[in-house]
C-alpha cells in the first residue's frame, strides 16, 4: 500500500513537471499574443492620426488684391522714409538755430565791450566770433541738404498715396496724406523758429556795425579831430572862414 502511494505521487509529480513547460509556454504566448494585438491596434491608430485629413488650401489672391497689397507696402515704405527724414531735418534745424543764438550772444557781448577792450582783446573775441560764424554756415549747409531729402520723401509719399487711392486702398491713401500734413506742420513750426533767430541775428549785426562806426568816428586812428556828421554839432571856430 505504501509502495503504491509512492508510485502514485511520483507519477503525479512527473506529470506536473512535464506539463508545466507547456502550461507556462501557452501562458506566455497568450500574453504576448494579446500584447501584439494591442501594439498593432495602437500603431495602426497612430498611423491613421499621422495621415493629414484633407487640408484646405488658401485661395489664390485676385489681381485687385495683389495690387492693393503692393500699394500698401509701398505706402508703408514711403511713410518710414518720410518719418526718418523729418526727424533728421528737425534735428538739423534745431542745431542750426542754436548756432545762430550762440553767434548773437557773442556779437552782443562784443558790442557791449567794444569801447572797453584793447586791440589784442578785440582780436581774440573776433576770432571766436569768426569760428561761430563758420560753424553756423556749416550747419546751414547741412540742414539745406537734409531739407532736399525731406522734400523728395514728401513727393514720394504723395505719389504713394495717389497710387493707393487708384488701387482701391482708400484707407491707406488717407493715412499717408494725414502723415504728410503732420510732418509739414512740424517742419513749418521749426522753420519759424529758425526765421526768428535769423531776424535777431540780422538786428544784432546791424547794432554791431552802427556801434563800430560810432567808435571809429569818436576815436580816429591817427589821433586827429573826431568826425562830426551834423552841421549843428560843428563848433563855431570850424565854421569861420579865414
Amino acid at each position: 500500500m505504501a509502495s503504491l502511494s509512492r508510485r502514485v505521487l511520483w507519477s503525479f509529480f512527473h506529470l506536473v513537471r512535464q506539463s508545466s513547460p507547456i502550461f507556462y509556454r501557452r501562458r506566455v504566448l497568450s500574453i504576448f499574443k494579446g500584447s501584439w494585438r494591442q501594439v498593432l491596434s495602437v500603431g495602426f491608430g497612430a498611423s491613421l492620426c499621422a495621415i493629414p485629413v484633407g487640408q484646405r488650401s488658401t485661395p489664390a489672391l485676385s489681381n485687385e488684391s495683389l495690387i492693393k497689397r503692393a500699394a500698401s507696402l509701398v505706402a508703408d515704405s514711403t511713410q518710414t522714409l518720410l518719418s526718418q527724414t523729418t526727424y533728421v531735418l528737425i534735428d538739423s534745424l534745431t542745431e542750426y538755430t542754436t548756432a545762430v543764438y550762440t553767434l548773437i550772444s557773442l556779437q552782443k557781448k562784443f558790442t557791449s565791450l567794444l569801447d572797453k577792450m584793447n586791440s589784442s582783446e578785440e582780436s581774440a573775441i573776433w576770432q571766436v566770433i569768426i569760428g561761430a560764424r563758420v560753424q553756423m554756415k556749416k550747419l546751414e549747409e547741412e540742414y539745406l541738404k537734409y531739407e532736399a531729402s525731406w522734400a523728395r520723401a514728401v513727393s514720394l509719399s504723395e505719389m504713394a498715396a495717389e497710387a493707393a487711392y487708384h488701387a482701391g486702398a482708400d484707407q491707406v491713401a488717407i493715412t499717408v496724406r494725414n502723415h504728410i500734413q503732420l510732418v509739414q506742420i512740424q517742419i513749418q513750426e521749426t522753420r519759424e523758429l529758425v526765421l526768428k533767430a535769423e531776424a535777431l541775428l540780422a538786428a544784432s549785426q546791424s547794432e554791431e556795425i552802427l556801434k563800430t562806426i560810432t567808435e571809429d568816428k569818436n576815436n580816429p586812428p591817427d589821433g586827429g579831430t573826431p568826425v562830426i556828421d551834423s552841421p549843428e554839432e560843428v563848433p563855431e571856430a570850424y565854421m569861420r572862414e579865414d
